[in-house]
């Protein structure tokens, strides 16, 4: 799980952003409650319904959709296929930490997972240090700072004790309100273009969603 979570998610995403804007990575997202019930019937067993499957599968066809006919000139770009990889070890990464969570407890996962990458991330952090802070503006530190603190820690108390009382496949559903979010979040912060396209697939993805959590 700490390897999926806190490594490869945060990583591969990092690695897509250099390439595409995050809005285009956004609607990746989109794909990524259909990667955790695929988990969560391979780690934790759980079985949902043929009609959840049917809507979930649609509402990554949208996105898959999305990415090939959207813009003809980024559609082999490698940020695509890095956000590719980042849904599927994240989808792993939650069922595991849900499955975790029925034993443990929400924030005793994401803590022990923190806690066992520390070493690796204390190593990483000195080699790939930058050689002048003063370069660096406050709006990107304060960016760290709350991926630090809430994305990566405070966020997954309530999630993982969220996905171990309501199901992985189920509540992981629920993970289609990020597109919204984030659409705006690149729009208002780093004044990205969103188009028409990205907004409708969202929609689309959502409505899919939640005809899948209602058949769950």
């Amino acid at each position: 799980m700490a390897s999926g979570v806190v490594i490869g998610f945060p990583l591969l995403t990092a690695f897509a952003l250099q390439t595409i804007t995050a809005a285009r990575a956004i609607v990746f997202v989109g794909m990524l409650p259909l990667s955790t019930a695929l988990f969560a019937v391979i780690c934790a067993k759980e079985k949902p319904k043929f009609m959840f499957w049917l809507f979930a599968i649609f509402g990554s066809a949208f996105v898959a959709g999305f990415m090939l006919f959207n813009d003809q000139k980024q559609m082999f770009a490698i940020g695509d296929l890095y956000m590719i990889a980042a849904i599927l070890i994240c989808g792993l990464g939650y069922a595991e930490g849900g499955k975790l969570s029925r034993e443990l407890g929400g924030w005793q996962v994401i803590c022990w997972a923190l806690t066992i990458m520390l070493p690796i991330m204390f190593i990483l952090s000195f080699v790939y240090a930058p050689s002048n802070y003063s370069t660096i503006q406050i709006a990107p530190i304060l960016g760290l700072i709350y991926v630090a603190l809430f994305s990566t820690l405070i966020g997954f108390f309530f999630w993982y004790k969220g996905l171990a009382i309501g199901g992985i496949a189920k509540v992981g559903q629920t993970q289609l309100m990020q597109p919204f979010i984030g659409m705006i979040l690149s729009a208002v912060i780093l004044h990205e273009h969103i188009d028409l396209s990205m907004i409708i697939v969202s929609i689309a993805v959502v409505i899919c969603v939640g005809l899948a959590k209602k058949y769950a």
